[in-house]
């Protein structure tokens, strides 16, 4: 099987690059005959054994000539037909696979109109850059060569489902793998001591836990607002990840007096979960976060929103809660809920085991078996 996967470019901290990562090696370690090319701009980091890295970076001026050039870039390698499928995570008319890791653009500016102003939303309707990718993305679900169409999640394939009722059936939910193996509820006996007594923070002390780039669309402005409630006085937030907001946010929460942490970006966020009580992410659109699944599996109770698609794994007070992105209160009140439970020692291990339970058939190993199934379903029909 000669298999090309299209991703324009790798960030090791973003949740579709290590989507690939996964994938790749969990499809070589599955032992099945494939060829794997990669399509990229940009990879940074290492290239998995036995995987070709193909670079197309056409010449650009602004993201929008860099979106434009590279798909006419990748469409004329797909005309080629050098490849059995071709496999895209960028919204590329032309392609047998889409992966819709990022869910709907068209869905994305309508959950973010919530918290433009009504100049704000007027530029955003104009931006000739959103027009694009909304245009290239409904032609490319339109497009007669497109076979299938992966969703990392129940709520991706219902939105498209809706919009583009054409193609029902070519939807199908994979979910994310996780590794079940590196991120596991051992994790807290291996960590939270240290972590905690590093930072000087107490066990007694409640800690929620985020972590993800994109601040303001993930959620961490509500999170602030929530810490500066008289309710969380107690409890302490730490936020793992990076992003252009950074330093504002964290004079923010400096002058105002929160306990909030600012840790930057980890290669290895296990630590962190180990030692934190709650992880919380009330993203404004989510389609399936890896950080959600990570903390699930490592029995952490997780708070979403819901408009994240981690929210069809949460039982509400079993493994977590599900708010709306933007009530303060509501995540005030759900945090606040999560975090006494988790001191009550009986209470915090049911929550811990459910949490674990929930992504236990969320393998590598089952993502990488059904993504060769899927593949093997469509070779049959060529």
């Amino acid at each position: 099987m000669r298999l090309a996967v299209i991703r324009q470019t790798y960030n090791p901290y973003g949740g579709a690059e290590r989507f690939v990562e996964r994938a790749l090696n969990a499809l070589r370690d599955a032992g099945e005959p494939i060829d794997i090319t990669l399509v990229a701009r940009r990879w940074q980091g290492e290239v998995a054994p036995g995987v070709t890295l193909l670079r197309r970076n056409p010449f650009k001026l602004g993201r929008l000539s860099r979106d434009f050039g590279f798909a006419w870039s990748v469409q004329g390698l797909i005309r080629q037909k050098r490849f059995d499928l071709v496999q895209s995570h960028e919204r590329i008319p032309g392609c047998d696979i889409f992966r819709a890791g990022d869910g709907l653009h068209c869905t994305w500016l309508e959950l973010r109109s919530r918290t433009l102003s009504p100049v704000e939303r007027f530029l955003q309707a104009c931006s000739p850059w959103h027009r694009y990718t909304c245009r290239a993305e409904a032609a490319m679900l339109r497009d007669p060569r497109l076979r299938a169409v992966i969703c990392n999640s129940q709520m991706v394939r219902n939105d498209i489902a809706t919009r583009f009722p054409a193609i029902t059936d070519k939807l199908h939910v994979i979910h994310n793998g996780v590794d079940l193996e590196r991120f596991q509820p051992a994790l807290r006996e291996q960590h939270r001591a240290q972590v905690r007594t590093g930072l000087g923070v107490t066990e007694q002390t409640p800690v929620a836990l985020y972590v993800g780039s994109g601040f303001s669309r993930k959620g961490v402005p509500q999170l602030l607002a929530a810490m500066a409630r008289p309710e969380l006085h107690n409890a302490e937030l730490w936020v793992v990840g990076k992003d252009k907001e950074s330093a504002a946010l964290q004079r923010q929460a400096q002058e105002q007096g929160l306990r909030v942490r600012f840790l930057g970006p980890q290669k290895d966020v296990t630590p962190w979960l180990g030692a934190a009580d709650v992880f919380v992410l009330p993203t404004l659109y989510d389609p399936m976060p890896n950080a959600a699944l990570e903390a699930l599996a490592s029995g952490l109770p997780v708070l979403c929103s819901n408009t994240c698609g981690a929210a069809e794994l949460i039982r509400p007070g079993i493994n977590g809660d599900v708010v709306d992105a933007l009530d303060v209160a509501g995540i005030t009140a759900a945090l606040l809920g999560l975090l006494v439970a988790m001191q009550d020692p009986a209470a915090a291990e049911r929550m811990r085991q459910a949490a674990r339970h929930s992504v236990s058939s969320l393998g590598r190993e089952a993502m990488a078996q059904a993504l060769l199934d899927l593949y093997r379903q469509l070779l049959q029909k060529t």
